[in-house]
C-alpha cells in the first residue's frame, strides 16, 4: 500500500462503495473476506503466540463473517479456538453465511461466554458499520471483558466504536490491537476511538488503490506534511526578512499582555521576517520591557488602527490572546476584514452575540480568517451546529467552515483543520502535554506566520497545527507555554 494511499481515511460508506466497486470489477467478495480473516488470524498468532484459547466473538454481519474465517485459519494452525456468535447465525447472508458453514470450529451464544484465564479475544461483531447503540448482550460480554482485563484483537475497528465519529454508542472494547483493511477510518483518529484501537495494523487485502481512491470523495484525511509541505516557504540564499511577511499581533491592556508576547515570539520562530506587536498607550512599558527581537507600536483604538493600515504591506493580523472581550474586538476584526487574520480567544468570544457580523464580514472571495475555537468557543460561535448529535467533529468543522468562510481549527486532542470547500485533516501528533494554559497562543502565532509568509489559509492552519505538535514533543512533558514558544521550529 502507497503512503498515499495509507493519508487517506474513508468513512462507512465510503468503504462499503469501496468494496461494491470492486465486486463490480470482477473481484472475488469472498476472496476478499478470506485475506481479511487471514490477516486477523495471522496478527492473533503473531501478537498472541501464548494464547491458550482465542475467543472469536462473531457479529450478524459481515464483520462477523471475518470472524468466522480467522476462527478457521487458526483452528487449522493449531490453535485453540471457540466461536460465540451474538444473534442467530443462520440468518446470516452472502458472504458472511459461507464464512459460518465452512468454519467448523463449534459455536455457542454470546450470551454463553465466560472469561478464562489465557483467553485472547478476537472482536468481530460490528467493526465499523455500528450506527446504534451496542445491543445489551453485546454490552454485558464488553463488561465481563473488560473486569477480566484480557487482550481484545478488532477486527476493523473496536465494536462500539462509531467508524464515522469515534464516538462510543453506549460501550465499546478497549483494544489492545486494532487491524483495519485498506486505509483507515475517521473513527481510528478522533477521540475516544483513538484511544481505544491500541496500535493499529492496516492490511492490504487486495483492492486496487484506484479503486480505493475513487470512492474517497469526503475529503477526510489525516494532517501530514504530505498535504501543505509543497507550498511551504523555501529557504533560499535571496529571501529577506520583507519576503517572509510582516506578522501583527494585537496586545491587550496592561497586566494583560503576556498571551501576545507569546504569540508574536512563536510567530517569529516560525518563519515570520517581522513580528510587530500592536498594544495600547497603557501596555506599551510592560511589553517593551519583554520584548528583543518582536517590535512594539502603540495603537490605542480603531482610529489609529484605521490609520497605520493605509500601509497595504501590513496584510497578517492575529487578535484574540489576552485581548479582552468587546466591542473594540469587533471593531478591529471589521477594520481587517479584507486582510488575513487569525482570530482566537477573547476576539472569538466577542462575536458571541452576533457570530453573523463576523461571518458577514469575511463573507465572498478567497479564505481569509482561521478561527481557532476549543469545544467551548466553537458552541459560541456554531451553537446550533455543536448541539447537533447526528454530525462528528469533522462534519461539524465542516459545517462551521462553510458557514463562516473561514479555515476553522478545532482544537482539542483530535484537533480538526477544515476549509469552506469541505476538505478536512485530522492531527494526530499533539502530545498530551500540550494541554496547558498559553498553548493556544503559541499556535495562533504559528498559523499567523505561515499565513503572511504567504499559505493558504487551510494549509497555514494545517501546517500550524502540525509544527504546534512538533513543538510539544521537542518541549516534552511538563512544558510550559513559555517552553512551548522556545521549542517552534519551521519546517
Amino acid at each position: 500500500m502507497t503512503d498515499r494511499l495509507n493519508e487517506l481515511l474513508l468513512t462507512p460508506k465510503e468503504m462499503a462503495a469501496v468494496d461494491a466497486a470492486a465486486a463490480e470489477t470482477g473481484i472475488d467478495s469472498f476472496g476478499l473476506m478470506t485475506n481479511v480473516g487471514g490477516a486477523v488470524a495471522a496478527a492473533a498468532m503473531r501478537l498472541y503466540p501464548g494464547a491458550l484459547r482465542f475467543a472469536v466473538l462473531c457479529g450478524p454481519g459481515n464483520n462477523g463473517g471475518d470472524g468466522y474465517v480467522a476462527a478457521r485459519f487458526l483452528a487449522e494452525s493449531g490453535a485453540g479456538v471457540s466461536v460465540f456468535h451474538l444473534g442467530d447465525p443462520d440468518k446470516l447472508q452472502g458472504d458472511a453465511l459461507r464464512a459460518r458453514s465452512e468454519c467448523t470450529v463449534a459455536r455457542e451464544p454470546l450470551a454463553s461466554y465466560e472469561p478464562r484465564p489465557g483467553d485472547t479475544i478476537i472482536d468481530a461483531l460490528f467493526g465499523a458499520g455500528l450506527s446504534r447503540d451496542v445491543p445489551p448482550e453485546a454490552a454485558y460480554a464488553m463488561t465481563a471483558i473488560r473486569k477480566a482485563g484480557l487482550p481484545v484483537i478488532a477486527v476493523d475497528l473496536p465494536s462500539g466504536i462509531h467508524g464515522a465519529t469515534g464516538e462510543v454508542l453506549g460501550t465499546a472494547f478497549a483494544a489492545s490491537h486494532t487491524i483495519t483493511f485498506m486505509t483507515r477510518k475517521p473513527g481510528h483518529l478522533l477521540m475516544p476511538g483513538r484511544e481505544l484501537c491500541g496500535t493499529l495494523e492496516v492490511a492490504d487485502i487486495g483492492i486496487p488503490g484506484r479503486i480505493v481512491r475513487a470512492q474517497a470523495v469526503s475529503g477526510i484525511a489525516e494532517n501530514t506534511p504530505a498535504r501543505w509541505a509543497h507550498l511551504m516557504p523555501s529557504s533560499k540564499m535571496e529571501t529577506h526578512k520583507y519576503k517572509r511577511g510582516h506578522l501583527v499581533v494585537f496586545s491587550g491592556t496592561s497586566g494583560k499582555t503576556g498571551a501576545a508576547r507569546m504569540s508574536a515570539l512563536s510567530g517569529l520562530k516560525a518563519g515570520a521576517g517581522l513580528v510587530t506587536i500592536a498594544a495600547p498607550p497603557d501596555a506599551l512599558p510592560e511589553n517593551s520591557a519583554h520584548l528583543t527581537a518582536v517590535m512594539l507600536r502603540e495603537v490605542g483604538g480603531i482610529a489609529a488602527l484605521e490609520a497605520w493600515l493605509e500601509d497595504d504591506r501590513l496584510q497578517t493580523f492575529v487578535l484574540g490572546p489576552g485581548f479582552g472581550i468587546g466591542e473594540q474586538a469587533r471593531d478591529y476584526a471589521a477594520a481587517l476584514s479584507d486582510r488575513h487574520l487569525v482570530l482566537d480567544a477573547d476576539g472569538i468570544t466577542s462575536f458571541r452575540q452576533e457570530p453573523r457580523r463576523l461571518f458577514d464580514l469575511f463573507a465572498g472571495g478567497e479564505t481569509r480568517l482561521v478561527l481557532t475555537p476549543h469545544d467551548g468557543e466553537f458552541a459560541r460561535l456554531f451553537p446550533d451546529i455543536a448541539a447537533n448529535t447526528e454530525i462528528g467533529k469533522v462534519g461539524k468543522a465542516q459545517m462551521a467552515a462553510k458557514r463562516a468562510n473561514a479555515a476553522i481549527v478545532f482544537k482539542g486532542a483530535d484537533t480538526v483543520i477544515a476549509a469552506p470547500d469541505g476538505r478536512a485533516l485530522i492531527n494526530t501528533n499533539a502530545p498530551v502535554w500540550l494541554a496547558t494554559a498559553g498553548s493556544g497562543d503559541v499556535l495562533a502565532g504559528i498559523i499567523g506566520a505561515l499565513l503572511t509568509q504567504g499559505l493558504p489559509a487551510f494549509e497555514a492552519a494545517a501546517a500550524g497545527v502540525y509544527l504546534h505538535g512538533m513543538a510539544g514533543q521537542r518541549a516534552g512533558k511538563g512544558l510550559t507555554a513559555e517552553d512551548l514558544a522556545a521549542h517552534v521550529l519551521p519546517y
